[in-house]
Protein backbone atom coordinates (compact mmCIF):
# COMPACT_ATOMS: atom_id res chain seq x y z
CA UNK A 1 0.00 0.00 0.00
CA UNK A 2 0.89 3.64 -0.38
CA UNK A 3 2.32 5.58 2.29
CA UNK A 4 0.37 9.53 1.08
CA UNK A 5 2.23 11.42 3.32
CA UNK A 6 5.66 9.88 2.45
CA UNK A 7 5.00 9.71 -0.82
CA UNK A 8 3.66 13.58 -1.19
CA UNK A 9 6.58 14.21 0.45
CA UNK A 10 9.24 12.96 -1.73
CA UNK A 11 7.93 14.09 -4.77
CA UNK A 12 7.25 17.54 -3.59
CA UNK A 13 10.72 17.99 -1.90
CA UNK A 14 12.09 17.10 -5.08
CA UNK A 15 13.17 19.49 -7.78
CA UNK A 16 12.26 19.99 -11.16
CA UNK A 17 10.88 23.66 -12.72
CA UNK A 18 9.05 23.83 -15.95
CA UNK A 19 10.79 22.78 -18.85
CA UNK A 20 13.38 21.12 -16.65
CA UNK A 21 12.21 18.07 -15.46
CA UNK A 22 14.67 15.62 -16.31
CA UNK A 23 15.64 15.81 -12.90
CA UNK A 24 12.46 14.00 -11.82
CA UNK A 25 12.49 11.50 -14.35
CA UNK A 26 14.36 8.61 -12.35
CA UNK A 27 12.50 9.22 -8.62
CA UNK A 28 8.72 9.26 -10.69
CA UNK A 29 9.72 6.04 -12.70
CA UNK A 30 10.58 4.27 -9.47
CA UNK A 31 7.72 5.16 -8.26
CA UNK A 32 5.42 4.01 -11.57
CA UNK A 33 7.86 0.87 -12.07
CA UNK A 34 6.30 -1.79 -9.21
CA UNK A 35 2.87 -0.61 -10.72
CA UNK A 36 2.91 -0.72 -14.39
CA UNK A 37 3.80 -2.76 -17.43
CA UNK A 38 5.64 -0.51 -19.17
CA UNK A 39 7.14 3.00 -18.64
CA UNK A 40 9.47 5.33 -20.42
CA UNK A 41 9.64 8.88 -21.27
CA UNK A 42 8.66 11.29 -24.08
CA UNK A 43 10.67 13.28 -25.91
CA UNK A 44 9.60 16.71 -24.14
CA UNK A 45 10.28 14.82 -20.75
CA UNK A 46 7.48 13.35 -19.63
CA UNK A 47 7.03 10.20 -17.69
CA UNK A 48 4.83 7.70 -19.03
CA UNK A 49 3.41 4.12 -17.65
CA UNK A 50 1.06 2.05 -19.07
CA UNK A 51 -0.57 -0.56 -17.22
CA UNK A 52 -2.68 -3.11 -19.76
CA UNK A 53 -6.25 -3.97 -19.50
CA UNK A 54 -7.86 -7.48 -19.53
CA UNK A 55 -9.84 -6.31 -22.92
CA UNK A 56 -8.98 -8.34 -26.23
CA UNK A 57 -7.36 -5.29 -29.07
CA UNK A 58 -10.01 -4.27 -31.31
CA UNK A 59 -10.05 -5.08 -34.76
CA UNK A 60 -7.72 -2.13 -35.77
CA UNK A 61 -5.32 -3.70 -33.40
CA UNK A 62 -5.29 -1.09 -30.89
CA UNK A 63 -6.22 -1.40 -27.14
CA UNK A 64 -9.08 1.29 -25.94
CA UNK A 65 -6.88 3.70 -23.45
CA UNK A 66 -7.69 5.86 -20.86
CA UNK A 67 -5.03 8.87 -20.03
CA UNK A 68 -4.32 10.37 -16.66
CA UNK A 69 -2.38 13.55 -16.75
CA UNK A 70 -0.73 15.04 -13.64
CA UNK A 71 2.01 17.62 -14.78
CA UNK A 72 4.93 17.51 -12.35
CA UNK A 73 6.48 20.33 -12.96
CA UNK A 74 7.05 23.50 -10.82
CA UNK A 75 7.38 26.94 -10.57
CA UNK A 76 10.68 28.89 -9.93
CA UNK A 77 13.37 31.53 -11.01
CA UNK A 78 15.93 31.66 -13.49
CA UNK A 79 19.17 33.66 -13.34
CA UNK A 80 19.22 36.28 -16.09
CA UNK A 81 22.26 38.10 -14.72
CA UNK A 82 25.26 38.65 -12.36
CA UNK A 83 25.63 42.05 -11.21
CA UNK A 84 28.36 43.05 -8.80
CA UNK A 85 28.27 39.90 -7.36
CA UNK A 86 24.43 39.46 -7.06
CA UNK A 87 22.25 37.38 -9.27
CA UNK A 88 19.30 39.02 -11.30
CA UNK A 89 16.43 37.20 -11.65
CA UNK A 90 13.27 36.17 -13.91
CA UNK A 91 10.23 33.96 -13.18
CA UNK A 92 9.48 30.70 -14.65
CA UNK A 93 6.09 29.82 -14.80
CA UNK A 94 3.44 31.88 -12.76
CA UNK A 95 5.68 32.65 -9.37
CA UNK A 96 4.10 35.33 -7.07
CA UNK A 97 6.23 37.95 -6.88
CA UNK A 98 4.56 39.28 -3.58
CA UNK A 99 6.11 36.04 -1.98
CA UNK A 100 9.52 36.04 -3.24
CA UNK A 101 11.25 39.01 -1.11
CA UNK A 102 12.76 37.26 1.94
CA UNK A 103 12.69 33.75 0.58
CA UNK A 104 15.40 31.36 0.94
CA UNK A 105 16.33 29.15 -2.42
CA UNK A 106 18.81 26.74 -3.81
CA UNK A 107 20.73 28.03 -6.95
CA UNK A 108 21.38 25.12 -9.42
CA UNK A 109 24.55 25.28 -11.18
CA UNK A 110 24.48 24.09 -14.57
CA UNK A 111 27.40 22.29 -16.63
CA UNK A 112 30.13 24.72 -17.59
CA UNK A 113 33.17 24.29 -20.38
CA UNK A 114 36.45 25.80 -21.08
CA UNK A 115 36.74 29.03 -22.30
CA UNK A 116 39.28 30.97 -24.08
CA UNK A 117 40.60 32.81 -20.86
CA UNK A 118 40.99 29.63 -19.62
CA UNK A 119 44.17 28.92 -21.27
CA UNK A 120 42.58 25.26 -22.60
CA UNK A 121 42.26 23.84 -19.19
CA UNK A 122 39.50 21.52 -18.98
CA UNK A 123 36.55 23.21 -17.00
CA UNK A 124 33.89 20.49 -18.01
CA UNK A 125 32.70 19.11 -14.71
CA UNK A 126 29.11 17.37 -13.94
CA UNK A 127 26.26 19.43 -11.99
CA UNK A 128 27.65 20.28 -8.69
CA UNK A 129 25.52 20.47 -5.61
CA UNK A 130 22.88 22.96 -5.49
CA UNK A 131 23.78 26.72 -3.57
CA UNK A 132 21.75 28.18 -0.93
CA UNK A 133 20.92 31.83 -1.22
CA UNK A 134 18.16 34.23 -0.16
CA UNK A 135 16.33 36.60 -2.07
CA UNK A 136 16.50 40.08 -1.42
CA UNK A 137 16.16 43.77 -2.14
CA UNK A 138 17.03 47.34 -0.82
CA UNK A 139 15.35 48.16 2.68
CA UNK A 140 12.50 49.85 2.91
CA UNK A 141 14.33 52.72 5.36
CA UNK A 142 16.72 53.99 1.77
CA UNK A 143 13.84 53.11 -1.01
CA UNK A 144 11.85 56.36 -1.83
CA UNK A 145 8.68 57.07 0.09
CA UNK A 146 6.43 55.92 -2.92
CA UNK A 147 8.44 52.86 -3.11
CA UNK A 148 8.10 51.64 0.26
CA UNK A 149 4.62 49.86 0.68
CA UNK A 150 5.05 48.64 -3.09
CA UNK A 151 5.71 44.91 -4.27
CA UNK A 152 8.88 44.84 -5.28
CA UNK A 153 8.84 43.87 -8.95
CA UNK A 154 10.92 40.80 -9.72
CA UNK A 155 13.82 42.98 -12.00
CA UNK A 156 14.42 44.65 -8.57
CA UNK A 157 14.84 42.08 -6.49
CA UNK A 158 18.67 39.97 -6.50
CA UNK A 159 19.83 36.76 -5.01
CA UNK A 160 22.70 36.99 -2.71
CA UNK A 161 24.59 33.57 -2.56
CA UNK A 162 27.72 35.02 -0.27
CA UNK A 163 30.05 34.81 -3.05
CA UNK A 164 32.45 37.05 -4.02
CA UNK A 165 32.73 37.71 -8.13
CA UNK A 166 35.93 35.81 -8.47
CA UNK A 167 33.57 32.48 -6.61
CA UNK A 168 30.42 33.43 -8.99
CA UNK A 169 32.50 33.28 -12.06
CA UNK A 170 33.55 29.68 -11.41
CA UNK A 171 30.39 28.08 -9.94
CA UNK A 172 27.19 30.07 -11.78
CA UNK A 173 26.31 31.49 -15.15
CA UNK A 174 22.87 32.64 -16.41
CA UNK A 175 20.37 30.34 -17.33
CA UNK A 176 20.95 28.45 -13.91
CA UNK A 177 17.74 27.86 -12.26
CA UNK A 178 17.07 28.93 -9.03
CA UNK A 179 14.27 26.50 -6.85
CA UNK A 180 12.31 27.56 -3.33
CA UNK A 181 14.82 25.92 -0.26
CA UNK A 182 11.15 24.59 1.38
CA UNK A 183 10.69 21.32 2.60
CA UNK A 184 7.00 20.03 3.22
CA UNK A 185 6.07 19.62 7.07
CA UNK A 186 2.58 18.15 8.30
CA UNK A 187 0.07 20.55 9.85
CA UNK A 188 -2.26 19.43 12.04
CA UNK A 189 -5.31 18.04 10.72
CA UNK A 190 -3.95 16.11 8.46
CA UNK A 191 -2.93 18.82 5.93
CA UNK A 192 0.43 19.32 4.08
CA UNK A 193 2.05 22.53 3.22
CA UNK A 194 5.62 23.32 1.44
CA UNK A 195 6.26 23.61 -2.06
CA UNK A 196 5.22 21.99 -5.75
CA UNK A 197 2.12 20.74 -3.91
CA UNK A 198 0.88 22.26 -7.64
CA UNK A 199 0.94 19.57 -9.15
CA UNK A 200 2.90 17.22 -7.73
CA UNK A 201 -0.20 15.77 -5.04
CA UNK A 202 -1.87 14.70 -8.28
CA UNK A 203 1.02 12.77 -9.61
CA UNK A 204 0.69 10.89 -6.17
CA UNK A 205 -2.80 10.56 -6.69
CA UNK A 206 -2.13 9.04 -9.79
CA UNK A 207 0.28 6.69 -8.39
CA UNK A 208 -2.32 5.65 -5.69
CA UNK A 209 -4.64 4.84 -8.40
CA UNK A 210 -2.52 2.31 -9.90
CA UNK A 211 -1.25 0.98 -6.69
CA UNK A 212 -5.38 0.51 -6.31
CA UNK A 213 -5.62 -1.16 -9.72
CA UNK A 214 -3.46 -3.61 -8.76
CA UNK A 215 -6.68 -5.05 -6.63
CA UNK A 216 -9.16 -4.49 -9.88
CA UNK A 217 -9.74 -5.67 -13.14
CA UNK A 218 -9.81 -3.05 -15.61
CA UNK A 219 -10.32 -3.58 -19.19
CA UNK A 220 -9.19 -0.55 -20.87
CA UNK A 221 -4.92 0.33 -21.04
CA UNK A 222 -4.35 2.66 -18.59
CA UNK A 223 -1.82 5.39 -18.91
CA UNK A 224 -0.53 7.64 -16.19
CA UNK A 225 1.15 10.32 -17.34
CA UNK A 226 3.80 13.08 -15.35
CA UNK A 227 3.97 15.37 -17.76
CA UNK A 228 5.95 18.18 -18.45
CA UNK A 229 5.66 21.72 -18.87
CA UNK A 230 2.24 22.78 -18.04
CA UNK A 231 3.30 25.81 -16.09
CA UNK A 232 4.89 27.04 -19.54
CA UNK A 233 3.84 25.31 -22.62
CA UNK A 234 1.63 22.57 -21.94
CA UNK A 235 4.13 20.92 -24.03
CA UNK A 236 3.77 17.16 -21.86
CA UNK A 237 -0.17 17.13 -22.40
CA UNK A 238 0.13 18.11 -25.79
CA UNK A 239 2.60 15.91 -27.36
CA UNK A 240 1.09 13.07 -24.75
CA UNK A 241 -2.27 12.77 -26.18
CA UNK A 242 -1.14 12.93 -29.88
CA UNK A 243 1.15 9.73 -29.01
CA UNK A 244 -1.31 7.63 -26.80
CA UNK A 245 -4.15 8.75 -28.68
CA UNK A 246 -6.64 7.44 -25.89
CA UNK A 247 -10.28 7.10 -26.34
CA UNK A 248 -10.68 9.15 -22.70
CA UNK A 249 -8.75 10.97 -20.56
CA UNK A 250 -8.93 12.34 -16.85
CA UNK A 251 -6.69 15.67 -16.37
CA UNK A 252 -6.09 16.04 -12.43
CA UNK A 253 -4.45 19.40 -11.11
CA UNK A 254 -4.74 21.39 -7.91
CA UNK A 255 -7.56 24.27 -7.96
CA UNK A 256 -8.59 26.90 -4.87
CA UNK A 257 -9.81 26.06 -1.74
CA UNK A 258 -11.34 28.60 0.74
CA UNK A 259 -9.33 30.01 3.29
CA UNK A 260 -9.62 33.10 6.02
CA UNK A 261 -9.13 35.45 2.87
CA UNK A 262 -10.93 34.26 0.16
CA UNK A 263 -14.45 32.72 0.13
CA UNK A 264 -15.41 29.68 -2.06
CA UNK A 265 -17.40 26.50 -1.87
CA UNK A 266 -14.66 23.89 -2.61
CA UNK A 267 -12.92 23.19 0.08
CA UNK A 268 -9.76 20.96 2.47
CA UNK A 269 -11.16 17.78 3.22
CA UNK A 270 -13.90 17.96 1.72
CA UNK A 271 -13.32 15.29 -1.36
CA UNK A 272 -12.22 15.94 -5.25
CA UNK A 273 -13.25 18.81 -7.37
CA UNK A 274 -15.19 17.74 -10.14
CA UNK A 275 -15.34 20.33 -13.11
CA UNK A 276 -18.28 20.90 -15.11
CA UNK A 277 -17.97 23.40 -18.16
CA UNK A 278 -17.43 23.52 -21.40
CA UNK A 279 -13.96 22.24 -21.52
CA UNK A 280 -14.86 18.92 -20.13
CA UNK A 281 -17.40 16.18 -21.13
CA UNK A 282 -21.04 15.90 -19.50
CA UNK A 283 -21.05 12.25 -19.73
CA UNK A 284 -17.48 11.82 -18.55
CA UNK A 285 -17.74 14.30 -15.66
CA UNK A 286 -21.43 12.31 -14.50
CA UNK A 287 -20.02 9.03 -14.60
CA UNK A 288 -17.21 10.79 -12.00
CA UNK A 289 -20.43 12.40 -9.73
CA UNK A 290 -22.59 8.81 -9.88
CA UNK A 291 -19.34 6.79 -9.33
CA UNK A 292 -18.07 9.24 -6.07
CA UNK A 293 -21.92 8.73 -4.97
CA UNK A 294 -21.80 4.81 -5.18
CA UNK A 295 -18.16 4.46 -3.73
CA UNK A 296 -19.90 6.57 -0.67
CA UNK A 297 -17.12 9.36 -0.95
CA UNK A 298 -17.57 13.11 -0.66
CA UNK A 299 -16.96 15.16 -3.68
CA UNK A 300 -17.10 18.72 -5.23
CA UNK A 301 -18.41 20.10 -7.70
CA UNK A 302 -16.04 23.21 -9.81
CA UNK A 303 -17.79 25.15 -12.54
CA UNK A 304 -15.16 25.82 -14.72
CA UNK A 305 -15.51 28.22 -17.65
CA UNK A 306 -11.24 29.13 -18.13
CA UNK A 307 -9.35 25.98 -19.28
CA UNK A 308 -5.99 26.91 -17.58
CA UNK A 309 -5.09 23.21 -17.28
CA UNK A 310 -3.94 19.96 -18.86
CA UNK A 311 -7.46 19.31 -19.73
CA UNK A 312 -7.48 21.84 -22.79
CA UNK A 313 -4.87 20.66 -25.01
CA UNK A 314 -5.53 17.10 -24.02
CA UNK A 315 -9.18 17.78 -25.25
CA UNK A 316 -8.22 19.35 -28.96
CA UNK A 317 -5.66 17.42 -29.68
CA UNK A 318 -6.53 15.23 -33.13
CA UNK A 319 -9.97 14.68 -34.08
CA UNK A 320 -10.72 15.40 -29.91
CA UNK A 321 -10.92 13.30 -26.64
CA UNK A 322 -13.39 13.19 -24.23
CA UNK A 323 -12.10 14.55 -21.11
CA UNK A 324 -12.62 15.21 -17.22
CA UNK A 325 -10.91 17.26 -14.76
CA UNK A 326 -10.54 16.41 -10.97
CA UNK A 327 -9.08 19.19 -8.81
CA UNK A 328 -6.99 18.84 -5.63
CA UNK A 329 -8.55 21.49 -3.38
CA UNK A 330 -5.55 23.42 -2.17
CA UNK A 331 -4.87 26.39 -0.28
CA UNK A 332 -1.95 29.53 -0.99
CA UNK A 333 -1.35 28.43 -4.76
CA UNK A 334 1.51 29.12 -6.15
CA UNK A 335 3.92 30.63 -3.32
CA UNK A 336 6.24 28.05 -1.26
CA UNK A 337 3.24 26.87 1.34
CA UNK A 338 1.26 25.60 -0.86
CA UNK A 339 -1.16 23.45 1.65
CA UNK A 340 -3.48 20.23 0.95
CA UNK A 341 -5.57 17.60 2.78
CA UNK A 342 -4.32 14.22 2.49
CA UNK A 343 -7.83 12.56 2.43
CA UNK A 344 -8.49 14.09 -0.82
CA UNK A 345 -5.41 13.22 -2.86
CA UNK A 346 -6.13 9.47 -1.45
CA UNK A 347 -9.85 10.19 -2.47
CA UNK A 348 -8.95 11.17 -6.35
CA UNK A 349 -6.53 8.23 -6.45
CA UNK A 350 -9.11 5.61 -5.60
CA UNK A 351 -11.84 7.66 -8.04
CA UNK A 352 -10.11 6.92 -10.92
CA UNK A 353 -8.95 3.51 -10.44
CA UNK A 354 -12.40 2.27 -10.07
CA UNK A 355 -13.54 4.99 -12.98
CA UNK A 356 -10.88 2.95 -15.02
CA UNK A 357 -12.14 -0.21 -13.67
CA UNK A 358 -15.85 0.73 -14.54
CA UNK A 359 -15.04 1.44 -18.32
CA UNK A 360 -16.25 -1.20 -20.71
CA UNK A 361 -16.36 -1.73 -24.84
CA UNK A 362 -17.73 2.24 -24.84
CA UNK A 363 -17.38 5.27 -22.49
Amino acid sequence: MVQTVELIKTLTNAVGLSGYEASLHEMIKAQFTPLVDEVSVSKVGSVVGVKWGSAPLQASGRAKKLMLAAHADEIGLIVTGIDKGFLRIARVGGTDNRILLGQRVLVHPTRRTATAGEAGRARAKTRSAPIPGLIASRPPHVMPAAQRDKVVPVEDLFVDVGMTEAQMAREIQVGDLVSFDVETVALKGDLLSGKAMDNRVSVAAMIICLDELKRLKHAWDVVAVATAGEETTFAGARTSAWAIQPNAAIAVDVTFAAQHDYSTHLELGKGPAIAVGPNYHPKMTQRLMDLAKRLEMACQVEPDVGGGTDAWPIQVSQAGIPVALIGVPLRYMHSPVETVHVKDVERIGRLMAHFAADLSEEL
